[in-house]
């Protein structure tokens, strides 16, 4: 019962982290931390939440989740009788971990063949350019400029956009978009779209999707800075927020007019870095979530 317990308010605890993490103004001064505390809290609160209905409902086991589990799989009786509360408890606990698992593969494969379809039809349409080398390039008037994140990964830029930036503006944007892709920003945001497709009616999921996806932007805006001025990078977003930027094709990851200013002002006056005592206790908080929630799993209290 104490497992179940502890459980339970560690899921509780996650809930309110994730809440409190939605209006902190610190994630900017360090989005990479910010992304890592993040992912932490939704793991355990994932395994958290399910963690607890499962501990309740194995108890009649009297060993840890994962023991109880297994022995239930197995077919081998348990200690003591079932009682309905318990059975409701394994229900209860075995469908919440199976919707996390489909939406979060079915999120997966439908990123996968939508990009698979892309790249199909930007193989037909899209088209090198001696002046941008290693970036396809599409003829439309709008500004686009986005990547196909995969192991094939591919940086495309359409006409309007090498029209509409300079030369200085157009290496901060092709610099932002190869962060994406270096940093693999689409598997950070897929757990965070499978929740929100899970929970469809929690603000706190949706906060937390808007929040990652800012996160990721400006996490790559930091590595872009290492090879551009901020000042262009930040003239060009400003260029593709007003220019009636083209939307970015589903599944794949570019510049859009989304919280624009919040980037733009970031990049023109960066504030103070997170104290490294901060950032240490941090990632020492994300650690201790991701391994402590399972650990839980294997023990009975």
């Amino acid at each position: 019962m104490i497992t179940a317990v502890t459980l339970a308010a560690l899921a509780m605890a996650c809930g309110l982290g994730s809440w409190r993490l939605t209006t902190a103004r610190w994630t900017s001064r360090a989005p990479r931390i910010a992304i890592i505390l993040w992912q932490s809290l939704g793991v355990a609160w994932g395994l958290a939440t399910t963690g607890a209905m499962l501990a309740y409902a194995v108890q009649p086991y009297e060993v840890g989740v994962l023991q109880s589990m297994i022995a239930f799989a197995s077919g081998e009786p348990p200690r003591q009788s079932w009682d309905a509360l318990h059975v409701a408890a394994m229900i209860a606990g075995l469908a919440a971990l199976a919707v996390l698992v489909v939406v979060l593969i079915t999120a997966g494969v439908q990123a996968l063949r939508a990009r698979r379809r892309h790249r199909v039809l930007l193989a037909l349409i899209a088209r090198d350019d001696p002046g941008v080398p290693g970036v396809r390039v599409l003829d439309h008037p709008s500004a686009a400029a986005y990547c196909v994140p995969g192991l094939r990964s591919q940086v495309v830029v359409s006409e309007g956009a090498l029209k509409l930036l300079s030369h200085d503006e157009l290496t901060a944007v092709l610099a932002h978009e190869a962060a994406h892709v270096r940093e693999r920003h689409d598997l950070v945001l897929l757990p965070f779209a499978a929740l929100r497709r899970a929970l469809p009616w929690s603000k706190v999921a949706s906060d937390a999707q808007g929040q990652v996806e800012l996160l990721i932007e400006m996490a790559a805006d930091d590595r872009a800075r290492r090879y551009c001025s901020p000042r262009r990078l930040a003239t060009a977003l400003l260029r593709f927020g007003t220019a009636g930027a083209m939307p970015t094709p589903q599944g794949m990851l570019g510049v859009h007019a989304k919280n624009v200013m919040a980037r733009v002002d970031r990049l023109i006056k960066p504030g103070p870095s997170l104290p490294a005592a901060a950032r240490y206790g941090i990632i020492a908080l994300s650690v201790t979530l991701v391994t402590a929630t399972p650990f839980l799993w294997t023990i009975q209290l």
